[in-house]
């Protein structure tokens, strides 16, 4: 399952040379930068797919949710369902191998 974290909500991914960045920050204070791998859909519900920048093979799932008021602003939603996140998991599994 998704680690506990604090996130806020915060601006459309950063870019840079199409590639996207996202800031997560630990409900310790601690922070971690991470790369966008891609947001995909499952059942009607956005995931986003992030990978850490601290030297692991770790992929982050997280429920991903635009603003109904600015679309350049969005949430991570930490999935607390474990049969959700699991087939989130297989979804975007499924699309990294495909993308091989």
């Amino acid at each position: 399952m998704a680690e506990d974290k604090t996130k806020k909500n915060g601006e459309t991914p950063e870019t840079e040379d199409d590639t996207m960045y996202v800031t997560l920050e630990y409900d310790d204070g601690t922070v971690v930068e991470t790369e966008v791998m891609g947001i995909f859909e499952v059942d009607g519900k956005e995931y986003i797919a992030l990978i850490p920048d601290d030297d692991t093979d770790d992929v982050y799932i997280y429920g991903y949710k635009e603003s109904e008021d600015d679309e350049e602003e969005f949430e991570l939603i930490d999935i607390e369902d474990d049969a959700e996140f699991e087939k989130a998991v297989a979804v975007f599994d499924q699309l990294a191998f495909e993308e091989e």
